[in-house]
């Protein structure tokens, strides 16, 4: 399995947006059939924001309306459209192929590299 990558984080301010992106590790193609963003704070476990299948993307409740997933199979990218930031979705965030309708990641012991969002009041 190909290790996937999350890029694009940063430091904002409440109700700026950012844009994620999730591609393979050394430039080695993933080609998911599903693709999965998740996020995690200090000392919780990680949890579901988005799952882009082919044709439908599945939102977490505290993100539906305001963070849009999509993905360039071209290009073997996924991307999380971040918008509406808000101080609670500070965390760091991971992509990895994931589970549908479960939600879940398919193997949850292999994590890439996640990127750090911090949003300020």
């Amino acid at each position: 399995q190909v290790q996937l990558v999350a890029s694009g984080g940063g430091l904002v301010q409440a109700g700026d947006s950012l844009r994620l992106s999730c591609a393979g590790a050394a430039g080695r193609a993933p080609n998911l059939l599903n693709w999965g963003w998740f996020r995690q704070t200090p000392g919780k476990e990680r949890q579901f924001v988005a799952a882009i299948a082919l044709r439908h993307t599945y939102y977490a409740d505290s993100v539906k309306g305001r963070f849009t997933g999509s993905r360039d199979d071209a290009k073997n990218t996924a991307y999380l459209q971040m918008n509406s930031l808000k101080p609670e979705d500070t965390a760091i965030y991971y992509c990895a192929p994931i589970r549908i309708p479960s939600m879940t990641p398919v193997n949850n012991d292999d994590w890439g590299q996640g990127t750090q969002v911090t949003v300020s009041s």
